[in-house]
Formats: C-alpha cells, structure tokens, sequence
C-alpha cells in the first residue's frame, strides 16, 4: 500500500486459486521499479515484454527479457518479476496439462512475429471465451503450439549453490568492472585453478569467462535502458574496447547496444513517465539478483 504519500511499486499478484479457462491472459503497465514478492502458483507463466525489461529471480537464477522477448516459468516454480524502467507487459497464465510438453524449466524465449501477433489477438477475448469448436478455442490451440517451438535464448543467468562459490558471483555481479582473474579467485578460497574452473562449470554449466561475459552484458542491458551511452555501458561492465563489448553483445543479443538504446528510445516515446515521476536511483534489474541468505532481494 502507499505510505507517506508515496507510491508503492509493489504488484499485487491475481487472487486466483483456479483459471477459468485452459489460457488467461494478464495485459499491464508496470511503473519503473515494479516489483512482485516471492510467489508460486498451480499454472505456467509466459510474460512477454512488449516494450521495457523483465527480470524473473528464482533459486536457480535471473532470467531477463528486453522488448519482443518472453519469460517461461514453469507451474509451482517460486519467482520474483521486476522491472528497472517502465515496461508493457502481456502475460499468459497456462493450465500444466496443456501444456506437458514443457521441460520444467524456466527459460527466455524468442517471440516471433507470428507468436506475437496471436498473443494480441488473444488478449482481446473475453476471460471466459467460448470453448469447444469455437473460433476462439482454435485460436487457443494455435497459440498453444506456437508457444511450444518458440526457439530458447540464452538471457539467463544461472547461479551456484555451493556457498563459496556463490560468494564470488555475488561480489561479481556487485562489480562487474573488476577483471580479477581466475587465478586471483582461487588463491582467495585456498584453492587451485583448475579445481575452480572444475567447479564453476559443475554448478553453472557455463566457464567461469563465459559466466561473467554473460552476466556483465546482461547488466549491460540495465544501463543501457537507464541511458548511459554505449561507451559508458561498455566501461562499466569492464570492457576496455567498445568494439569488443559490441561484438558480444551482438553474440548474445543478436542486435547491437545502438539498437537496444533505440528500442528503449522509441519504448520511453510510447510509454512516458507521468509528470513528476522519476526514476528511481540504482534499480537496474543487474543489480537485483539474489543472493545467499535473501534470495529475493528488492533494492531500488
């Protein structure tokens, strides 16, 4: 609730206990800064940002989708979704039996073109739209197979459990600018190199150069939407070269930081912050990943 005359960017997560139908769609305009408690429920998720970025924070993870991109969360999954600057956001709620197919993981999907025209014709139906051999049950149908071949990317950042370990990607993601070698880390924990590359891409799947590369151009995207210019971005994240820093984020992103600049440009144009509201200090979604002891932690 608002305290002391300010506005509180806690979202309030839907009251429900059951869908209505086999697919429920959820249509909002989310403030800078908005942000969900811990929560689970008995349906799959699929948020699809139209203009912002989403972050998802899970156990496992940060996930993140900037503009034409979506976050699947699987049923029974406990999630936290936030928001740096203003976002569009169009979520589908899914029954897990219809949609079994699924793996069980929680993933960023690509949102083709077809995809996302469905989801918009679908978000003009009424909640409890006809069934059976309806033009909207058709509708749903179509809509469910598209979302089962949307092709997965790699906005994800998973995350270790063993303690020590978590340790240093925290201290990383705190300050993604240091360029401590591997070499220098392990020397810190009392152990040898090779045992913590072992045991980097045991927990992560990912080396431990290809996790940070990872995890400074996804806080590269924060800074990006907070409208630092390129170079700046570039520096922050700790590259020395803006032509190397755009070759990866291209590797990644599959667009250039230019481009995400534009779209983030073209997003504050459609989506103005009202009169007198500004953006919070220090709430790129980067900055918010969990972390040991508070998984969820919300610091805008």
């Amino acid at each position: 609730m608002p305290t002391n005359g300010q506005l509180s960017l806690e979202r309030t997560i839907p009251a429900l206990t059951a869908l209505p139908r086999p697919l429920y769609a959820r249509a909002e305009s989310l403030n800078a800064g908005s942000w969900t408690p811990p929560h689970r429920h008995d349906w799959v998720q699929f948020s699809y940002a139209i203009s912002g970025v989403l972050g998802v924070h899970t156990a496992e993870g940060s996930f993140f989708a900037p503009p034409q991109w979506g976050i699947w969360i699987p049923a029974d999954l406990e999630h936290q979704v936030v928001t740096s600057m203003r976002a569009e956001m169009r979520s589908l709620y899914v029954r897990r039996e219809d949609c079994q197919w699924a793996d069980g993981r929680c993933r960023v999907l690509e949102v083709t073109p077809l995809a996302r025209e469905l989801i918009k014709r679908f978000c003009l139906l009424p909640v409890e739209y006809p069934q059976g051999d309806s033009q909207e049950a058709r509708l749903v149908g179509v809509l469910l197979d598209q979302l089962a071949s949307l092709p997965e990317v790699g906005f994800s950042l998973p995350l270790p459990r063993h303690e020590h370990l978590l340790g240093l990607c925290n201290e990383l993601i705190d300050s993604p600018e240091r360029n401590a070698t591997l070499q220098e880390w392990a020397e810190r924990l009392g152990t040898s190199e090779k045992t913590l590359m072992r045991l980097f891409q045991r927990e992560t799947g990912l080396s431990f150069r290809g996790w940070r590369q990872r995890m400074r151009l996804l806080s590269s995207l924060s800074l990006l939407e907070e409208g630092n210019s390129v170079t700046n971005a570039a520096l922050s994240c700790g590259y020395d070269s803006t032509s190397a820093f755009i070759a990866a984020f291209k590797g990644l992103f599959g667009f250039t930081p230019g481009g995400a600049v534009q779209a983030v440009t073209a997003s504050s144009r459609a989506s103005p912050l009202p009169q007198g509201q500004r953006k919070p200090c220090g709430s790129g979604l980067a900055r918010d990943w969990p972390r040991s002891g508070h998984r969820y932690p919300v610091r805008f």
